[in-house]
């Protein structure tokens, strides 16, 4: 644990537990009037087939039980939702001590959602969960994911925090894979040797200078940017099937 670093509180996550994790942070970043989420919403939100590696199939009682392991490990809170509708909400500022860390927490959701990925992946994807109002000045930096620079700041911090690991070999400079720590020791140690097997990626996003481009150029990094584009929309329609869902449930539980 890195010098001035507060204890941890957290721990190892299973499958199930990560994934719903990650979903709360996603739909309260993305869409923040279906937050907190019912079983309901939650169990379309975990099985949704963009953004999600793998793509799963939990059911009602898988995710229940999983809240359920959250809440007593402090990372997950039920609350009362209109209607008496059970609903729940992530406890994660607090229990990995990341308050204020908007654009860190869109960092690690992405990597909970979608497990080991290149930092160029990586950097599109979690664009599409940080929003105008969190990019804040922070110590005199802009607190957003405009470049690979500005997410490896990002990265390096998760990581004194041991809250990201690099699974590449050291030294290797295009293609860097990297993951969340919140996996057991033996599941990251097989991730990190499935890495090391499959050698460097063929491509990644390269790393864009932080001038402007000049005139007649496209903006850096433009193709990780259509593909967050196109996740969003993804979400968005996901997000309609999770609303469905909660009105089914709301429908349900006043007998009509």
């Amino acid at each position: 644990m890195s010098e001035g670093i507060a204890e941890r509180r957290w721990g190892p996550l299973s499958a199930r537990e990560r994934r719903v994790l990650g979903v709360l942070v996603e739909k309260q970043k993305t869409t923040p009037d279906a937050y907190p989420m019912s079983i309901s919403a939650l169990v379309t939100g975990s099985n949704q087939k963009s953004n999600r590696d793998p793509v799963s199939s939990y059911d009602a009682d898988d995710v229940e039980q999983t809240l359920i392991s959250l809440r007593k490990k402090g990372a997950a809170i039920q609350v009362e939702g209109s209607g008496r509708v059970e609903k729940w909400k992530h406890n994660l500022y607090e229990w990995l001590d990341l308050k204020g860390q908007a654009v860190a927490m869109a960092v690690l959701a992405e990597l909970l959602l979608r497990g080991p990925q290149t930092v160029g992946e990586l950097r599109g994807r979690a664009a599409r969960m940080v929003s105008a109002k969190e990019s804040q000045i922070r110590e005199g930096k802009p607190n957003t994911l405009r470049d690979l620079d500005e997410l490896q700041e990002v990265l390096d911090f998760l990581a004194a925090r041991d809250l990201v690991v690099v699974l590449s070999p050291p030294g290797q400079k295009r293609g860097v894979v990297v993951t969340h720590g919140l996996c057991p020791p033996e599941e990251l140690e097989r991730e990190r040797q499935e890495v090391l097997h499959a050698g460097p990626p063929a491509e990644d996003e390269p790393r864009s200078p932080r001038p402007s481009p000049p005139r007649g150029e496209g903006p850096p990094g433009w193709a990780a940017e259509v593909a967050a584009l196109r996740d969003e929309v993804e979400t968005l329609r996901s997000s309609l099937e999770a609303l469905s869902a909660e009105v089914r449930t709301l429908k349900e539980s006043l007998g009509s």
